[in-house]
Formats: C-alpha cells, structure tokens, sequence
C-alpha cells in the first residue's frame, strides 16, 4: 500500500514566527511580489458620490404635464392671428392701380395659415396700409379677386417710394368704406370683384409617440452574492448587493432618455436608412418631433448680440421682449439655461445697479457685513414681463447636452425661454376644447395597457417565469411632446 501525497498541501514548515509568500492568503493569486495580505486593510465602504445627483430628468415635470393617448399620432389645433396682415411685393406703381402680389403671412408661412395665394382674406372696399421702404402708405382695396390685390392710395397718387423687392412691404387691413346707398358687391370697380365672408382659420399640427426600451440583466449567482463596497444612488437604493445599484443606475438612465427624447428627437425626412430599419414605410413615420425641433420650426431662435451668448444685456432682452410683443406672449416665461448665459444675466442686472461697482448692493439689495453676499438673480421684470431664472442641468453636465454644446459650439443650445400658464385648443380627438399647458406629454395607455413607463421582471430569479438563470428588468415606454403655441417660446442658441 503507497501514499501518494497532494501537490499543493499546507503543510510548509518554518523555524520562525514569521510572514512569508507560503504562509499567507493572497487574494490576488500572485507569487513573491504581491503585497502581504494578512494585513487588513482599512476598507472604506461607502462608495464616493463624486458626481453628485447624476440624473437631469425634471425639467418637463416643472413645466408641463403627462396625459394617456390611443391613438399612433395626436393631432391638436390652434388659433391663426385675428387681423389680416400679409407680406407681399408692390409691382406696379401707378396711378391706374398700385398692385400689391401677396406672397405669404406676416408670418412667413407660405400658402399657409388659412389662405392659399388666392384667397387671403383681403376684400374689395378695404382699408389697408401698405409700409416698405420706410413709407406708409393708406390705400383702399379695388380689386381682390386674385393673389394680386389692386389698390388707391387715398391722399397719393399712386405708390412711388415703396420697394419692390420680393416680400419687401407689408399689408395691414385696419377696416373698411363704402359709397352710400351701396351693398357689399356693389362698388363702382371692376366686374369680377366681389366682397365675401371671412371665415376663422386655425393651424393644426401633429406628433407621434416613439417607443423606448431598455432592460438590465444579472444572473442567478451575482444576485446571491454580497460586496465589500456599500452602495447608494440616486433612486435610494443601498446595501451590499451590487445589482441593486446596477439596476436602480439602468433605470435612472432610463428615466433619463424618456426627458433627453422628448427635448431633442426629430421627425424624419430624408433616410430611407432609418426607415428600413424600423420597418416604416416613410420618413413620417419615424421619430418625433421634440421640444427644440419644435421652437426652431414654430416658435423663436436668438443667438445674442455676440452669437455666443443669449440675452447678454438689455439691448438682446428688449429685442426679445419686442418679438414677445409681436407674438402676443404670454407676460409671465421661464428661463431655462446652462452656467454661461445664467451668469451673463446676473451680471447684466447688476451692472443696472448704481453701486455696483463698489460691490455693496450686488444681488441683494440688503446685504450686510455679517451675511453672504448673493451674486445672482432668480427673476426680474422688463416692460410687462415677468422672468424667473433657472438652471438647467441637462445643459451644463459634461456627460449630456453641455459635452455637445462644447463640441459644436456653433449649433450649441444655451436656453430655453417658456410661458407659464396653460393654452386653450380644439382637442379632435376628444371634439371640445381644452385647456392644458404649454407643453405635455402624450404617453399610449387603455384599459388593457399603459405605457407611461412600463417594467416587468422575467427569469427563474425571484418571481420564476422562465428556466433562464438570471432576472431581466425590462423598460418600456410609448410618448410624444406636444408643443402648443410654440411661437411664444424662444430658443436661445
């Protein structure tokens, strides 16, 4: 009988009390040359929070509202402009007949807002004034039938002075005069004219939600075992189960994407590339159109008086203001920007202050030797607007918009300026109107189904759904923003 002993026993004598390569536990599985660790170590267990609250999500629950849809797009519309004020070119001068070619809306929109080229709204026996060139001009409206709109001037004899570049003069109807004795169709003008009844018009637009998904994934035997390192985040998660941090980070990221798409998504139009891969038929039926796609196609843009910063002093405020006022805004906004522009507006209200130079009234007009000074400003008031200021985070961290906005400072977003309140618009879906805010967002949901934002577990882990070894937390969610009078809000970039 022979004993054949182990290759690898513990059994290495030594003469001396002594530490040595053959009588520790490396954890590392090193040799000679690892650190001894029979010592222990001063283990700090709190894991270090070195980027503070890591999440950006907020922004749209300040300023909006969530509201369940069923349909695949939501279609909402909304009031057009009260008077009739038009864009066009002065093509004839003369007395016959000065002749003005309407080429657009005071907005811009062509063959849009209401009217096509041929019928704008404009009648015979109109009063209008007609301005370009810096010269007005009071004339009254002979012939309307067409996109060209014939006109007198009443105290000129006829419309020299005025340009006529193409849209260069603008058209304001500010009532109407008629012979006595006369009804509407009965001017002493051409045959063919004819006085009609103005109907209201409304824009109506629409969105589409997207679907989002995300899941975290951990096996059976990483979610049984304990960590050294105590972990915490923002979602209020701790303990020593590593993923529990795992998870509560994926779904905080999650959170996330579902505020990051609903600011920066796009509708598509040009990429056959995207649609194929999302098995769409078109372009319209891909992505959707987010906050700042929708102020920059609707709404306003400023690049500041040095197309770095917005809203640096009063001149680029009151610029601002006088767009708001031709917008009919709402008076009371808030100012969502990054650290650049939040603190070029503090120092433009400062620098209002008569004292400021000396520095004792900066900010808080009471300020004392024994307390903190405050150098900034949350709100002011310019004209009959009413400005609270915020920042927002999602534009300053590094690892969101603010790492884009350093990387392409030309096309960089450094604020958004939206309208407190709430809107008034026609509802097709529901037939009535409503009154909502400014911004929401459309989430699919029934009885059936709510999409809001929808997690499920699957695996043998915990709840056993399946012979798979691990749990799967999955994330769902179905929305669209909708923008509603987006010509009251302003992008700054």
């Amino acid at each position: 009988m022979a004993l054949t002993p182990g290759t690898n026993l513990n059994s290495v004598p030594t003469a001396q009390k002594q530490t040595l390569s053959s009588n520790y536990l490396d954890f590392t599985g090193g040799t000679d040359t690892t650190w001894a660790q029979q010592y222990l170590p001063d283990l700090m267990e709190q894991e270090a929070e070195v980027f503070g609250n890591r999440t950006i999500s907020g922004f749209l629950s300040q300023v909006g509202a969530e509201e369940a849809m069923t349909s695949d797009q939501v279609v909402w519309s909304e009031q057009s402009r009260l008077h009739i004020a038009l864009k066009g070119t002065v093509i004839t001068a003369g007395s016959t007949n000065g002749t003005f070619t309407v080429i657009s809306d005071i907005d811009g929109n062509i063959s849009g807002d209401g009217f096509t080229v041929a019928d704008h709204g404009v009648r015979t026996n109109d009063v209008v004034l007609i301005a370009s060139a810096g010269i007005v001009t009071q004339c009254l409206v002979v012939d309307a039938d067409t996109a060209v709109i014939q006109v007198e001037p009443y105290d000129k004899a006829d419309l020299t002075g005025h340009a006529t570049g193409a849209s260069a003069s603008t058209l304001l109807v500010i009532g109407s005069e008629f012979a006595k004795g006369t009804s509407y169709n009965d001017g002493n003008f051409a045959a063919s004219t004819s006085r009609t009844a103005n109907e209201p018009t409304f824009k109506s637009f629409s969105n589409k939600p997207i679907i989002m998904k995300d899941y975290y994934e951990v096996s059976g035997s990483d979610a049984s075992r304990i960590g050294w390192v105590e972990v915490s985040g923002e979602a209020g998660q701790n303990g020593y189960l590593w993923y529990l941090k795992a998870e509560a980070d994926t779904r905080s990221r999650f959170t996330d994407y579902l505020e990051m798409a609903m600011l920066e998504s796009v509708k598509g139009s040009n990429s056959t590339v995207v649609d194929a891969s999302l098995g769409a038929p078109s372009d319209a039926s891909v992505g959707t159109e987010g906050l700042f796609a929708a102020i920059e196609d609707r709404g306003n843009v400023t690049s500041g008086v040095t197309g770095v910063n917005a809203a640096t002093d009063l001149a680029e405020f009151d610029a601002i203001l006088a767009e708001f006022d031709n917008q009919g805004a709402i008076e009371e906004n808030m100012m969502f920007v990054n650290r650049a522009t939040s603190l070029a507006m503090d120092d433009m209200l400062a620098s209002m202050n008569s004292y400021g130079a000396g520095g004792t009234s900066y900010g808080v007009f009471d300020n004392s030797e024994d307390m903190a000074l405050n150098l900034g400003f949350s709100g002011f008031r310019r004209g009959s607007y009413d400005f609270y200021k915020s920042d927002m985070k999602y534009l300053n961290d590094k690892g969101t918009r603010g790492g884009i906005n350093s990387a392409a400072t030309s096309a960089a977003i450094r604020g958004v300026i939206v309208p407190a309140g709430v809107s008034s618009v026609y509802d097709q879906m529901l037939g009535k109107n409503m009154k909502r805010p400014f911004l929401h967002v459309r989430y699919r949901a029934s009885q059936t189904d709510d999409r809001r934002m929808k997690t499920w577990v699957t695996g043998s882990v915990g709840a056993a759904t399946s012979a798979l070894d691990a749990m799967q937390i999955h994330f769902l969610t179905e929305r669209c923003l909708v923008t509603q009078g987006a010509n009251n809000f302003m992008l700054m970039k």
